[in-house]
């Protein structure tokens, strides 16, 4: 029997501080599962689940705790929580355009309104070619419910995408 342990880690960004921290888990028998991992303006941002024997799970989040330099905050997982019914169907979304505020606003607005959870999402602001300014670029994945439809989700993106000055693209994962 094992629990599944999601581990958020934050600190200033250095060489070696994955190392650490899968150092410390593999000390205590944990077992990394997945993870994502960037740096962010400087810092270190990171998300772990791992499985752990639950009598030895206190004492890795103690260590990991202890660890200089970096907040981790840990949290058990509901049991269950990682498996679920039918596979989701998914869907990606690209989208590329003049930076402004609330893009990701009005976009996860759409996509809520319609069901879906965005699964994966990454995100930037790049220099523009030509100096042209700045451009706001997202990826994401998100799981579309039993019986969206997602040309419906693609109509409601593509009316705000004029007023967003955006260009993008939702389709069916494969």
């Amino acid at each position: 029997m094992t629990t599944t342990l999601v581990l958020t880690l934050i600190g200033r960004d250095q060489p070696g501080l994955v190392r650490v921290v899968a150092a410390t888990i593999a000390e205590h028998g944990g077992n990394w599962l997945e993870s994502r991992m960037c740096r962010l303006g400087g810092e270190f941002a990171g998300i772990v689940r791992l499985e752990i024997d639950p009598a030895r799970a206190d004492g890795l989040a103690t260590a990991l705790r202890g660890l200089s330099g970096l907040r981790v905050d840990v949290t058990r997982e509901a049991t269950g929580a990682a498996a679920g019914g039918a596979p989701a169907r998914l869907a990606a979304l690209d989208l590329v355009g003049s930076d402004r505020p609330g893009i990701l606003r009005e976009v996860s607005g759409v996509l809520a309104a319609h069901g879906l959870n965005v699964e994966d999402l990454a995100s930037e602001r790049v220099e523009a070619p030509m100096g042209g300014g700045k451009l706001f670029q997202l990826r994401a994945v998100a799981s579309v419910p039993a019986g969206v439809e997602l040309a419906k989700v693609r109509a409601d993106l593509e009316k705000i995408a004029a007023d967003l000055m955006v260009e993008l693209k939702l389709e069916a994962k494969k």
